[in-house]
């Protein structure tokens, strides 16, 4: 799959449905987000059965918060439309892979 980049509108349809994805709150001038980034190109590419949604929360201020995200990046896991885990700041690829695997 890809990642896809979702806005306060498409929140809903690209991540709320079946399946288990993860959602990075990021903002284009934050350093670790940044730094995640190709960890979570990484992780596209290696774990099928997961979707990668971004959003950016300069542009899209209703998800963040909504999801009580006060720092950046914060990654949310979704399992069938619900929020199931979170984690706050840069987290290496194993990391990432463990908590998705939870809930998979």
């Amino acid at each position: 799959m890809s990642i896809v980049n979702v806005s306060d509108n498409s929140f809903k349809a690209e991540v709320e449905g079946e399946g288990t994805v993860l959602v990075d709150f990021w903002a284009p001038w934050c350093g670790p987000c940044k730094m995640i980034a190709p960890v979570l190109e990484e992780l596209d590419k290696e774990i099928e059965t997961l979707k990668i949604a971004k959003v950016n929360v300069d542009d899209n201020p209703e998800s963040a918060a909504r999801f009580g995200v006060m720092s950046i990046p914060t990654l949310i896991v979704f399992k069938d439309g619900q929020p199931v885990d979170k984690v706050v700041g840069f987290q290496s690829k194993e990391a990432l892979k463990n908590v998705v695997s939870r809930h998979q």
